[in-house]
């Protein structure tokens, strides 16, 4: 990708999370469409991440969009492998799978969403250093490989493999 492009990127993913808020007010402006915001709430960043997780805890807020927020984690697999806290990763990825196969995008989107959930177990594993973040990265690999080969295509509303 282009540097100019990933800069473009990295300053909307930046403007985003605030400009996804809620309107309020008679003089606000009409609220992003549903797309928009699914978009935003799933891209690589942890700007994205942090504006899915902001939402998430005030879901009640973002009613209108009858969003899927249903998850079961890391479904069949430990939602804290080794101890390494991956299960918001697999809630967003859950998020991802289960709001684009609901809009019927979901093949084009898959890959994005998988990348997201692997920089997300990622930036986990930055928290640790020497052979416990290799340890880490290297579970992260295998989750995000998992999904990559399982990952489920199935209809709206079935487990996705997380």
């Amino acid at each position: 990708m282009p540097r100019r492009s990933v800069r473009r990127l990295a300053a909307v993913a930046l403007a985003l999370p605030m400009a996804l808020l809620p309107a309020t007010g008679a003089s606000a402006a009409p609220p992003p469409d549903k797309a928009q915001v699914l978009s935003a709430w799933t891209q690589t960043p942890a700007s994205s991440y942090r504006a899915w997780y902001a939402a998430r805890q005030n879901q009640a807020a973002w009613r209108a969009y009858a969003f899927d927020w249903s998850t079961d984690y890391c479904s069949g697999s430990p939602d804290n492998p080794l101890g390494f806290p991956f299960k918001y990763a697999c809630a967003r990825h859950d998020f991802g799978y289960r709001n684009y196969k609901e809009a019927g995008t979901f093949p084009a989107v898959k890959r994005r969403l998988d990348n997201a959930f692997h920089a997300d177990m990622k930036r986990v594993c930055a928290a640790y250093s020497g052979t416990t973040r290799t340890s880490c990265d290297r579970t992260a690999w295998m989750y995000y490989q998992a999904v990559v080969l399982f990952g489920s295509a199935a209809a709206p509303g079935a487990p996705a493999v997380a």
